[in-house]
């Protein structure tokens, strides 16, 4: 008689799939939304000292996160430890995730680490910096409340020391492309939001000259 195949579990194929040389994370994060119990595995897979291995196992988090963030959920302090990684690329792709879960955040935990989570938006970093920020506009939308604490700690990127100013410029136009997206959420600091705004007019950024144009002539009243 011909011997019986063994099935592998969805976890073996998984981690499988991210030991390879070249890790298809759009396919693995169906499988991972198909199977959450496979989660654990792709958590502890961030840990792998092969950055193909957990750089991988990040985006595909990522893209469960955006896709079903509810599956993610149960995980949120091991997202908020990764806040705290040596890696910067870890660190920024625990933002994204962070912030994808703002929608089904009904424990309010996001609350609870905002301070932390804003912190890289003043830091030297400006890859940190940019991350934090792109995802803001996703919790001001999900939890309005919160967004006026979101708007202040931004505004601060005026005065932001990075690397260059040319870095500052950079920040400063993803700072503009987050107001636009929550500021129907913002309440108390739309005038600041406003007149930031209108200074970098004269930002010597063309595209981020470009995205303030954009911005006053969407939201202020000529």
């Amino acid at each position: 008689m011909p011997a019986k195949s063994v099935q592998k579990s969805p976890e073996i194929t998984i981690l499988k799939r991210l030991a390879s040389r070249r890790v298809d994370a759009e396919k693995i994060a169906f499988t991972v939304v198909s199977n959450p119990k496979a989660i654990p595995a792709v958590l502890q897979t961030l840990k792998s000292h092969k950055p193909s291995s957990s750089y991988g196992a990040a985006k595909v988090l990522k893209l469960v996160s955006e896709r079903e963030p509810r599956l993610l959920y149960p995980y949120f302090d091991s997202f908020v430890r990764l806040l705290d990684n040596d890696n910067a690329f870890l660190r920024c792709d625990a933002m994204r995730i962070l912030g994808n879960l703002a929608p089904v955040d009904f424990q309010e935990k996001l609350a609870g680490i905002l301070d932390r989570y804003l912190d890289p938006i003043t830091g030297q970093e400006m890859v940190g910096a940019a991350n934090c920020i792109q995802s803001t506009a996703r919790i001001a939308q999900a939890k309005p409340h919160l967004a006026d604490t979101i708007a202040l700690q931004i505004l601060k990127v005026e005065h932001a020391v990075y690397k260059t100013a040319e870095c500052r410029n950079v920040v400063i136009g993803h700072a503009i492309t987050a107001f636009d997206q929550s500021f129907r959420e913002i309440d108390r600091y739309r005038y600041d939001v406003i007149e930031f705004v209108k200074k970098q007019l004269l930002n010597s950024r063309a595209a981020t000259r470009k995205k303030a144009e954009g911005f006053l002539k969407k939201w202020v009243v000529s």
